[in-house]
């Protein structure tokens, strides 16, 4: 009896009426999950409770450091088929990439959606850019598209993306996020003028992740069999079309909740609803295009449609939920580094501090060996001289690997290089080494044009959340943004000037961007609260 016993509680791992049982991750059956082991019922604990300590400890040890940057975010897996062309022509004119190449080829994907600035349980209706992730498990290895929404960027140069985001945060004094620092980086940064006429539209609020737009933000390469590149933009449509919110819209859906985005991503994939988006480039030859008004190389820039056709190359459909939102979503790891042959890197400053920022906050994030974790790690072969390090549970070794040599070159059956895919794409550069702006700044006529280009009450919506936010800021501040935004377009400027001649806000009623009345939330609270006697 004892042995069935023993048996039933652990060793099949069912009980007696076949439902799993709970063991420690040791292995050793669990037969009390209620109580601590005492001196009686009442008396202290023993310390030798290691089922107990070995509980809490890890549960102590449940969180990795939150991202520094779009900690709040969903995910889903996938599928991308390839169309096989671009436009209509081959798209081995351009790229030698293999997940392209044919018509119908399937790559598996994970997606990862983000607000940006704000923290890991913060509401989805915040005045934000959304990120906007994708990971391609292709046979050739990973492919990270790492971009926004939003298809251009507050700067250009990643030595003030530190800046750019501290200014985004919270006063690290008061821990409240204020649109006076956010306004006092802008007004002193000329280029953000464009990003911030998006923000601050409704375009600054998507209703939710299956209806909003992605961009590959920074201008990437393509490169085909005979070495030959082009330049590159990557753009995510829609097929279930586009919706945005107003400021007032979404202060009403954050009332009733605040994870509706990620509720709406996961209910529509549980009920067969997949979203679907359409991969579009623009494509620019490889040159500096002096003919352009702004540099190709700048991501405040866009491209003009109408110069630079979206061209499709495939489509994404999002068809599986997560099983574990941390193991998947929490630990998937990203970078803008991670490419395939038949990609490449343009000289875009963004790009290159981003290639090298993302994976070293992913080794300080999630680990050394986060390539390891399933998520991250490509479904193709690996095989690497790299060993150990803080949770290691992996060796990157392939069949006929001599286990023995980590190291490369070798005569005793290491690994080997691999052949080439190509031609290399082999640039030519001729210039000093500077610390320098591009020549073609540009900062204003693309938000005067996008502003021209907003319907009339997407431009009273911009105008209404840029008086309540700029309301409150130093004078001085208030003034540059006038001139910026005047720079921009006269009746952009003239129409945020006689709002803030008209607003009423003492600088003590600081808030969120955007929000319509932070201080009267406070003021509120206390108000309609109610008194309570102490118990």
């Amino acid at each position: 009896m004892e042995k069935d016993q023993n048996k039933t509680n652990g060793q099949t791992g069912k009980d007696q009426e076949g439902r799993p049982t709970l063991t420690t991750r040791q292995g050793h059956p669990v037969t009390d999950n209620q109580n601590l082991r005492t001196i009686g019922n009442r008396g202290p604990a023993t310390l030798e409770n290691y089922h107990f300590i070995e509980k809490i400890s890890h549960f102590d040890r449940e969180r990795v450091p939150e991202r520094v940057v779009h900690a709040r975010g969903a995910g889903a897996h996938g599928v991308f088929t390839a169309y096989g062309k671009v436009g209509d022509e081959p798209i081995a004119k351009y790229t030698r990439a293999r997940l392209f190449q044919e018509k119908g080829k399937q790559t598996p994907v994970f997606v990862r959606f983000s607000t940006v600035g704000h923290g890991g349980h913060s509401p989805e209706t915040l005045r934000d850019p959304r990120g906007f992730a994708v990971k391609f498990y292709t046979e050739d290895g990973n492919w990270d598209l790492v971009g926004n929404n939003l298809k251009i960027f507050f700067i250009r140069d990643a030595m003030k993306f530190p800046d750019l985001i501290h200014s985004q945060k919270p006063d690290p004094v008061t821990n409240i996020q204020s649109g006076e620092r956010i306004f006092d980086f802008i007004a002193s940064t000329p280029e953000s003028t464009h990003m911030a006429t998006f923000l601050f539209s409704p375009w600054g609020i998507p209703a939710n992740y299956r209806q909003m737009q992605g961009s590959g933000v920074n201008t990437y390469k393509w490169v085909n069999a005979d070495g030959q590149a082009v330049l590159v933009k990557y753009h995510w449509e829609p097929l279930q079309g586009i919706k945005n919110l107003t400021q007032k819209e979404a202060e009403a859906i954050q009332a009733k909740n605040f994870n509706h985005a990620t509720q709406d991503l996961f209910e529509a994939i549980k009920e067969g609803n997949y979203p679907e988006w359409e991969l579009c480039v623009q494509i620019m030859s490889d040159d500096d295009h002096p003919e352009l008004d702004f540099d190709p190389l700048d991501d405040t820039k866009l491209w003009p449609v109408d110069q630079f056709p979206f061209l499709p190359v495939g489509k994404m459909t999002l068809n599986r939920n997560p099983e574990n939102y941390f193991a998947e979503v929490e630990q998937a790891a990203f970078g803008t580094g991670v490419l395939v042959d038949g990609l490449d890197f343009s000289d875009d400053k963004m790009l290159q501090g981003r290639t090298f920022s993302y994976s070293d906050t992913q080794r300080y994030r999630v680990g050394a060996n986060y390539l390891q974790l399933p998520i991250n790690a490509p479904k193709t072969h690996v095989a690497t001289n790299q060993r150990d390090g803080q949770m290691a549970f992996n060796v990157d070794t392939q069949q006929g690997q001599n286990p023995h040599v980590n190291y490369e070159p070798s005569i005793l059956g290491g690994v080997k290089e691999a052949p080439k895919a190509g031609k290399d794409y082999t640039p030519r550069y001729e210039a000093n080494l500077v610390r320098a702006k591009i020549d073609r700044t540009n900062d204003f006529k693309q938000a005067g044009d996008t502003y021209r280009n907003f319907e009339d009450w997407e431009r009273d919506e911009l105008i209404s959340n840029l008086v309540s936010t700029l309301a409150t800021a130093d004078k001085r501040i208030q003034d540059k943004m006038i001139e910026h935004f005047t720079l921009a377009d006269a009746d952009y400027g003239r129409r945020v000037a006689e709002g803030l001649a008209k607003t009423k806000k003492s600088p003590e009623d600081k808030g969120p961007i955007g929000a319509t009345s932070p201080e009267a939330g406070v003021q509120e609270a206390k108000d309609v609260s109610h008194s309570a006697r102490p118990y």
